[in-house]
C-alpha cells in the first residue's frame, strides 16, 4: 500500500483528463440514446430502432463476455486482424451516428439546400451526408495507418454512443440484474482470473496490440510509405492517456504508459444514466406544469447517477494509485450509481415504478418478457 499523500497524482493531467473525459462520455451517451428515442418515436423509423433487453439477455452479457474475454486471451493473435476489420466498419457507422444529429441542425439553422445525390444500403444519402460519411472512413483510415491515440478515443467514444443508444434496459429491476452480474464479472476477471489462467485475463487482453490488417496488404505489395503505418494497433475498447501528458508525471512502469478505462466501464453506468434520464422526462412531461422539473419534485435522478459515477471513478483511479495494481472499475462504479438512485427513489416513493419500468415503446425493437 502506498501512502495517501500520492493521491495528489489524482491532480495530475492525465488523470483529470480521464475522469473528466469519462464523465462527460456517460452523461453525453444517456442525452444521446434520450434524442435518438425521439428521433425514432417521430420518424416512426422501425428500421433502426433500439433493443431493450429482457432479463434472460441481461444474464447472458456477463456470459458472453466471459467468452469473448477467453476466445480473445488464448487466440487474439489468430482473430486480431479480424477484429480489427470488424472494429474498423463498426467505428465508421459509429461515427456517422454520433455526428448525423449536428448536420441536421446545422441545414436547419442555416437552412441549406441538401439534394439526394446516392443510395447505399437501401438509404438515400445527401451530399452532406455523404461528406460526412466520407470524412467518417477518413478518420477511421487514419487511426488505421496512424494508430494515435486521440483517434483511438474518438473511435471508442462513438462506439460507446451508439451501443447505448440501441441496446436499453426496460427498469431498474432488470438494470441491477446486469449491474450486480458484471460487478461479480469484473472482481473476477481482474483479481482472481490468474488463479485459474496463470495471469490476469482482463489485463492482458486490455493491453494487447491487434495486427494492423493495412500494414500486412502494403508490405505484401510492397507499397511505397510501408514505414509510415503502423505495425500494431489498440483496438479502441477503451480510452487512453498518456501519464506524461502535458509534462505531468503519475506512478507508472515508464512515462510513456498510459492511463486507461475499459468501454464497459462508461457504456454500463452510461446504460444506467440513459434509463434514470428517460424517466426524468417522462415525469417532466407528465407533470401539470412542465416548465417546474426541480429536484424537490422527485426527477432529476439523472444528476445523482452522473455525480455517483464520478465518485466512484475516482475511488477506482484511487485504489489504483494506492495499491499499484489494475482494479476493476465496476467495483466501485455500480455501488456509486445505482445505489444512491434505489435509496433516493425509495425515499421519494417512486421505487417501485422505476423497478417495474414504464411501458416501452412502440418504436423500439423489444425483445420484453414478464420479469
Amino acid at each position: 500500500m502506498e501512502p495517501l499523500w500520492k493521491l495528489v497524482f489524482l491532480m495530475e493531467p492525465a488523470p483529470v483528463t480521464l475522469i473528466l473525459t469519462a464523465i462527460a462520455v456517460t452523461f453525453g451517451s444517456a442525452f444521446r440514446a434520450l434524442n435518438y428515442g425521439k428521433e425514432m418515436e417521430k420518424n416512426r423509423d422501425l428500421s433502426e430502432a433500439s433493443i431493450t433487453l429482457d432479463r434472460s439477455q441481461a444474464l447472458m452479457i456477463p456470459v458472453m463476455s466471459s467468452l469473448s474475454l477467453l476466445t480473445m486471451f488464448y487466440l487474439f493473435s489468430s482473430v486480431s486482424q479480424l477484429l480489427t476489420g470488424f472494429t474498423a466498419i463498426a467505428s465508421v457507422s459509429s461515427l456517422y451516428f454520433v455526428f448525423s444529429p449536428y448536420i441536421v441542425h446545422v441545414k436547419s439553422q442555416f437552412g441549406l439546400s441538401d439534394p439526394f445525390v446516392s443510395r447505399c444500403c437501401s438509404k438515400s444519402f445527401t451530399r452532406i451526408q455523404a461528406l460526412l460519411l466520407f470524412l467518417c472512413f477518413s478518420t477511421v483510415a487514419a487511426w488505421l495507418v496512424s494508430g494515435h491515440w486521440i483517434l483511438n478515443n474518438l473511435l471508442g467514444i462513438s462506439l460507446c454512443f451508439a451501443f447505448v443508444s440501441h441496446v436499453r434496459l426496460p427498469n431498474i429491476k432488470v438494470c441491477a440484474m446486469l449491474l450486480i452480474c458484471l460487478f461479480a464479472y469484473d472482481i473476477f476477471w481482474v483479481f482472481y482470473s490468474e488463479w485459474f489462467f496463470g495471469a490476469n485475463v482482463m489485463v492482458a487482453v486490455a493491453t494487447q496490440q491487434a495486427s494492423n490488417p493495412v500494414h500486412t496488404v502494403a508490405n505484401s505489395l510492397s507499397l511505397p510509405g510501408l514505414q509510415l503505418i503502423t505495425k500494431k494497433l489498440e483496438l479502441p475498447v477503451k480510452i487512453v492517456f498518456p501519464r506524461n501528458l502535458l509534462g505531468g508525471i503519475v506512478p507508472g512502469n515508464a512515462a510513456s504508459d498510459f492511463m486507461m478505462l475499459g468501454l464497459g466501464d462508461m457504456a454500463i453506468p452510461s446504460m444506467l444514466l440513459a434509463l434514470v434520464l428517460c424517466f426524468d422526462h417522462r415525469k417532466v412531461k407528465e407533470a401539470a406544469n412542465p416548465l417546474d422539473i426541480s429536484p424537490q419534485k422527485g426527477y432529476k435522478y439523472i444528476w445523482y447517477a452522473t455525480f455517483g459515477y464520478a465518485v466512484g471513478l475516482v475511488a477506482a483511479l484511487a485504489a489504483g494509485i494506492l495499491t499499484r495494481s489494475p482494479q476493476p472499475a465496476l467495483l466501485y462504479l455500480v455501488p456509486s450509481t445505482l445505489g444512491p438512485i434505489v435509496v433516493i427513489s425509495w425515499a421519494r416513493k417512486e421505487l417501485k415504478e422505476l423497478w417495474e419500468g414504464s411501458t416501452p415503446n412502440v418504436t423500439e425493437k423489444t425483445h420484453l418478457t414478464e420479469v
